[in-house]
């Protein structure tokens, strides 16, 4: 109790420290429903929209109004924004960026492409995706596969700044979207699977100088970690928390990169983000120097800082020496007031790609629920909820599923999840209809071989071969699942043929929707996921929905253009099984549906 307390006056500190929100117009347009100036939708990263027209009673009558063609034949993660009838498209590499004027059928006001190095495409892990543009300050920030970020005048498409990120020849790339908060424009890395040392940075948005960097791993000065104040599980993290769990010089190639979703509470001024694998896959590669298991950190890991400073206030690690790719990007969600227990608390919650749901309090990082999302998981007990325990926070390994014990060139057979979890990035939504999160599910099992590899910057630092497959005697891949974040309980799913790989939005209108792998826009009532529309796209999607109004009447639309991690054999035209990292074989059947495509497809209410 004393560290929690700490804890809590260290941020009331901190909080009151915090100069009032210098990018106001981005707060209130994002509180304007009318408006999706976020790829999130908010900055709790609900992804509900208080658009009501489109509402269970009729959107069965949806149709398509118009259509936009990116002329970019890979995958199309993310969503547009809109901005005050403007509407921001973007693309995969080579990441066009197109301004739509809504008030003039759609007129393409200006366009931009970069003009990057193709160089960097092969150290693109899992398909050529950009995830979206951010907006702030009357600029469209977007950050390219290369790593730049650059700043383009949201009227006419000139370049304002520019600045370098990463370095693609050490297999640093860009595919996240970026997060405006404040004057800060804040901004991940990906590559881990080339042994690249994640970091997240804040650049200034009026000239993109850089104020900050915090690297996810390495000495306390460089992860921004205070060894007393940042805390863990109600701790303190103590002196060089990244580098006693990591052997020698390791850690300088060790992942966790950051390539999710950032969420803020401006109440206590705190960001959240999750950072992905350790480097190699080969968890062998990586024990500690008596040959036994050491947690690697901060990989793996939630982690909530300060915007303006960097300083971290504290972290969880989910999947401490992870042995699967359990990456943690995946979003997190905000929620006030959830009762758990017989306490209100404002929480976290975060569905991670290892298959644990998880609530957490977000002023101290405590658990207050970890429970599996589907029924399938298999390589752990459970996580360990007893705060006296010194396992408290530890998810339990099944040892028949440990790809460590089994030990190098040893396949290990059906874990499920598979290594691009029961959900990947693809977010979750919320509704405060119903109180419940509806999640987009990957239904994968896989097996894992580890083999030993050599880091060689810019080359593939993965050393595991994978297979992946559905779950024991089932024939798809995919569910929606509604979700009792307080009880940690799936409350109804509904099966789908293929990993439902597009990001959900929900809508006081009482719907939620989805794409699909094979090509369908759907929309499903929330209380129960009756299916109340659907409609075939050009290609399979892994966009993200999103909705805005214009001149009075709503409209809802998403990207189809299949590809990812998922639908990675389509888009870079891979055959062998164990290709795409394991994806390629339990995706082979994807082609019988769908093709390469690019296109936004908006549908309204006749």
């Amino acid at each position: 109790m004393q560290n929690h307390a700490y804890a809590y006056a260290w941020l009331a500190c901190a909080a009151v420290a915090t100069p009032a929100i210098a990018n106001d117009e981005l707060t209130k347009l994002a509180e304007t429903p009318a408006n999706w100036a976020m790829q999130t939708g908010d900055y709790a990263n609900t992804r509900y929209s208080k658009l009501d027209q489109i509402n269970t009673e009729n959107v069965k009558d949806l149709r398509v109004v118009w259509q936009f063609s990116t002329g970019v034949l890979r995958g199309h993660e993310g969503s547009p924004l809109v901005v005050d009838n403007i509407m921001y498209v973007h693309g995969p590499f080579p990441n066009p960026v197109y301004a739509l004027d809504l008030d003039n059928d759609q007129r393409i006001l200006w366009s931009y492409e970069p003009k990057q190095d193709p160089s960097v495409i092969p150290v693109m892990c899992c398909d050529t995706v950009n995830r979206g543009v951010a907006y702030g300050e009357g600029m469209i920030i977007l950050h390219q596969a290369d790593t730049t970020v650059v700043a383009l005048d949201a009227k006419t498409g000139k370049e304002m700044w520019k600045v370098v990120n990463g370095d693609p020849k050490k297999g640093e790339t860009g595919t996240s979207a970026p997060v405006v908060i404040k004057d800060k424009v804040i901004v991940g890395i990906s590559g881990a699977e080339f042994g690249v040392r994640g970091h997240i940075t804040a650049y200034n948005l009026k000239d993109g100088k850089q104020v900050w960097r915090a690297y996810t791993i390495g000495p306390d000065n460089e992860i921004l970690m205070d060894p007393e104040k940042t805390m863990s599980l109600g701790k303190p993290v103590g002196k060089d928390s990244s580098l006693k769990t990591w052997t020698g010089d390791q850690w300088k190639i060790g992942g966790g990169t950051t390539w999710g979703w950032y969420s803020w509470d401006p109440d206590l001024n705190l960001f959240y983000y999750g950072t992905a694998n350790p480097s190699t896959w080969n968890p062998v590669q990586r024990a500690g120097p008596d040959g036994k298991p050491i947690d690697q950190k901060w990989t793996m890991s939630i982690i909530a800082r300060n915007p303006d400073t960097g300083m971290a206030a504290w972290a969880y690690q989910m999947t401490p020496f992870d042995e699967w790719d359990y990456d943690g990007v995946n979003e997190m969600i905000l929620v006030d007031d959830m009762e758990i227990g017989g306490n209100k608390h404002n929480v976290l919650v975060h569905f991670d790609r290892n298959g644990f749901g998880y609530t957490l309090d977000r002023a101290t990082g405590e658990i207050l629920v970890a429970k599996p999302y589907d029924k399938d998981l298999n390589w752990s007990t459970g996580v360990v909820m007893d705060k006296s325990s010194p396992e408290y926070g530890r998810p339990q390994v099944v040892p028949e599923k440990s790809t460590f014990l089994s030990g190098q060139d040893v396949n290990t057979k059906n874990i499920c999840p598979a290594a691009l979890g029961f959900k990947d990035q693809e977010p979750a939504a919320y509704s405060p209809l119903t109180g419940l999160f509806y999640i987009p599910v990957n239904n994968v099992c896989m097996d894992y071989e580890p083999f030993k590899v050599s880091y060689t910057p810019g080359q593939p630092y993965v050393g595991a071969t994978l297979s992946m497959f559905p779950p024991e005697g089932q024939d798809h891949t995919g569910h929606v699942t509604a979700w009792d974040a307080a009880k940690g309980e799936i409350v109804w799913k509904h099966d789908e043929p293929f990993s439902v790989w597009s990001g959900i939005l929900t809508t006081a209108g009482g719907i939620f929707c989805h794409g699909t792998l094979e090509g369908y826009f759907k929309c499903r009532d929330q209380k129960d996921g009756k299916e109340l529309f659907k409609h075939r796209l050009p290609s399979g999607s892994i966009g993200n929905v999103f909705t805005y109004e214009h001149k009075g009447k709503q409209y809802v639309g998403l990207y189809s253009g299949v590809g990812g991690w998922a639908g990675i054999g389509l888009a870079a035209g891979l055959d062998k099984p164990t290709d795409g990292l394991g994806a390629v074989g339990n995706y082979a059947g994807l082609k019988e549906f769908t093709a390469l495509g690019g296109t936004l497809t908006v549908y309204s209410l006749p």
